[in-house]
């Protein structure tokens, strides 16, 4: 694992909307959805040069360096459809 960051540190926080249904709806199919969203999510991260901290259930907590990439990071990622 990558070090943390120090000093004033921004988190983004993950999370996919309506999963409870999306399960409901998407039965056994909805773990290709959760994969992708890690996937992406993940990348979004790693390119933006942040660190994943945690990840439980359909949410990422994450560390990016900067606040400014934090923005680009949750616009990047969501919504979708």
């Amino acid at each position: 694992m990558k070090s943390l960051p120090t000093g004033t540190v921004t988190f983004l926080f993950t999370d996919i909307e309506g999963s409870t249904r999306l399960v409901q709806a998407l039965g056994p199919r909805y773990a290709e959805v959760l994969d992708d969203h890690c996937r992406i999510v993940r990348g979004a991260i790693a390119a933006a040069g942040g660190t994943e901290v945690s990840t439980e259930g359909d949410g990422c907590q994450a560390a990016p360096r900067g606040r400014g990439l934090c923005a680009r990071l949750g616009r990047g990622t969501g919504p979708v459809g």
